[in-house]
């Protein structure tokens, strides 16, 4: 057997080692037949049926969710039930059958590849990924239609003394199939890697992958097509990549790495309860990102000292559909109160609502021609004033029960801020004609994720109680790049001398003005660049629970001292092979 690397996207950190399972695709055996005149309502009815089998389907893995799943995953679930309530999925189809009598399998891949079209042409990278989920619903109705059932094979014995163990290879694959397969290894972790050929680091197989923490790569390509079941694989979640067949000695060298980061593992959960501070005796917040409150356990558990990141937009997803409502002033008080209460006191920033023409709250509405640059985020609350300020009233109702801060994403231009204050002050001014108790000195803040923003601080810095730099739509946005566009992956670069300039220029200007600023992107979670956000300044880290303690090691192991002086030569210089040579000595400080 021909030993061969893939090179894809790396979304879980670790390395899975074991045998191929692949898993091939419904829609390429779906045969393709015209049905008489008079069977059209039975195929009708057949389609039918089997939508609603894949809705019980979903509601009984909803309510077998084990005690330790992550709240994503029911997150998920929920939102591939909503899909199939779509009018686009439930009800399109039926009508390719009657009017031009496809069979049911048939009707149902063609409203899917037509909606798939629609939604390669969305720029902005988590919208798109959203194909995948809709094509992973009509994946689970053609397999009821065809007759066929999610393969999991049963534990096989090993033979050369290492547990049994597989890796799921796949076109694509729910976060439902991947609660399937991991609760199906059971104790054993018989599957503990998964390769895909599509998907980036917002597909919902990298979200569910990082918070089960099992290795994968994902945008592999061709994986699917060039593994053999059974084949020996390695994947590298670090790197995103594949080995298929690797010789003895590749074996054994990952057998030893993943046996090192086995134990390196063990060795962070000790640190815990150990105070976040650097050699040097300068005190560091380690904060969590999360989406609903759910989450908050995973956190606590971690270490984290509050919430940096609450995306409140994870309680709107899908609810703008036809049908539904969108969460109510009360319904999203009593999420954003469990948030709060269950940090126990500690701090929880709250984000206002991260929509719009990117990512609209009904998926199926029209799409600006360049979403990314549109009716998004704080443009679309301040055109939605009465939204913002039912979210707004409900995040400060929450703010009597424990510390909040709430954080207003993409703001650029003055008047935006005065507008966002204003509407903030209105919904303050109605709690109190209401005798209803909220935080009167709530803190607020700014996202800075657009380099208009870095480049005029002063009128933030002016405004704001503090500042959180999103460094993945900063990059994205500086670099003129989609980072999950294959064709320019390569030109995302965290350590571009511009990225370092705005993010240097931000930390100073809240020193400078005696505010705390943050950075909640996946810059913060990046072992390899702790060091180097430390020498420049920043105090506050947010980050997915995952990645804390990885991270807190970091920083008990860094010197300020040793890594002032050479934070000089990093921000002078305009030399990527420089900088790249001077934060890898940085790990060494």
């Amino acid at each position: 057997m021909a030993s061969f690397t893939l090179h894809g996207i790396p979304v879980s950190r670790g390395i899975a080692i074991g045998r191929a399972h692949l898993l091939t695709p419904a829609a390429l055996d779906v045969k393709h037949y015209l049905v008489s005149v008079e069977q059209v309502e039975a195929e009708v009815k057949r389609l039918q049926d089997a939508i609603a089998e894949v809705h019980r389907n979903l509601q009984e893995l909803w309510t077998d969710l084990p005690k330790d799943a992550p709240t994503e995953l029911g997150a998920f679930i929920d939102v591939h039930a909503l899909i199939l309530s779509d009018p686009m999925i439930s009800e399109a189809p039926l009508d390719i059958i009657r009017a031009r009598h496809y069979n049911a399998e048939w009707a149902l891949v063609t409203q899917i590849d037509e909606l798939s079209s629609q939604f390669d042409e969305i720029e902005d990278p988590y919208l798109r990924e959203r194909k995948h989920d809709i094509q992973q619903v009509a994946e689970r109705v053609l397999k009821v239609l065809m007759g066929t059932a999610l393969s999991v094979p049963p534990v096989l014995s090993s033979e050369d003394g290492y547990a049994p163990q597989m890796v799921v290879v796949a076109h694509d694959i729910s976060p439902a199939d991947m609660l399937a397969f991991r609760d199906r290894g059971g104790e054993s972790r018989s599957f503990i890697g998964f390769v895909t050929d599509v998907g980036g680091q917002n597909s919902h197989t990298a979200i569910v992958a990082r918070s089960l923490d099992i290795p994968a790569a994902v945008g592999m390509s061709q994986a699917s097509r060039l593994i053999e079941q059974d084949d020996w694989v390695i994947v590298d979640g670090d790197a995103g990549v594949v080995i298929c067949n690797p010789s003895p000695l590749v074996l054994e060298q990952y057998r030893a790495r993943q046996a090192a980061l086995t134990k390196a593992r063990k060795r962070l959960l000790k640190l815990k309860k150990t105070p976040a501070v650097t050699k040097d005796g300068t005190a560091i917040k380690l904060m969590a990102n999360i989406e609903l409150p759910d989450d908050c356990p995973h956190a606590l558990d971690a270490g984290a000292t509050g919430i940096g990141l609450f995306r409140s937009e994870f309680l709107f997803m899908g609810r703008g559909a036809p049908g539904l409502t969108i969460p109510d002033e009360d319904e999203q008080f009593e999420q954003y109160r469990r948030a709060v209460v269950a940090m126990k006191g500690r701090p929880v920033t709250i984000r206002t609502l991260d929509v719009g023409a990117d990512k609209p709250l009904d998926p199926t509405e029209h799409t600006a021609l360049n979403p990314a640059l549109g009716l998004r985020a704080i443009r679309y609350c301040l055109a939605e004033p009465q939204l913002f300020l039912t979210q707004l009233r409900a995040i400060l109702r929450a703010s009597c029960f424990g510390k909040v801060r709430i954080l207003f994403p993409m703001l650029a231009h003055a008047f935006e801020i005065d507008q966002t204050l204003n509407i903030l002050e209105q919904a303050k001014a109605q709690l109190r004609e209401q005798n209803i108790k909220f935080d009167e000195a709530v803190e607020v803040g700014a996202m800075i994720e657009i380099p208009a923003a870095a480049l005029a601080l002063p009128m933030f810095v002016r405004r704001m109680n503090f500042l959180s730099i999103g460094t993945n739509d900063l990059i994205q946005y500086t670099l003129a790049i989609d980072r999950v566009d294959y064709e320019v992956a390569h030109l995302y670069d965290p350590l571009h001398p511009a990225i370092l300039q705005l993010i240097g220029m931000t930390i100073a200007a809240g020193q400078k003005a005696g505010i705390d600023v943050a950075v909640c992107g996946e810059m913060a979670g990046d072992i390899k660049l702790t060091r180097l956000l430390l020498g420049m300044g920043l105090r506050e880290f947010s980050m997915h629970p995952a990645q804390l303690l990885a991270v807190k090691q970091e920083i008990l192991n860094a010197d300020l001292a040793q890594i002032a002086p050479r934070m000089r030569r990093i921000m002078r210089s305009m030399e990527p092979s420089e900088i790249l040579e001077a934060v890898e000595q940085l790990q060494l400080t």
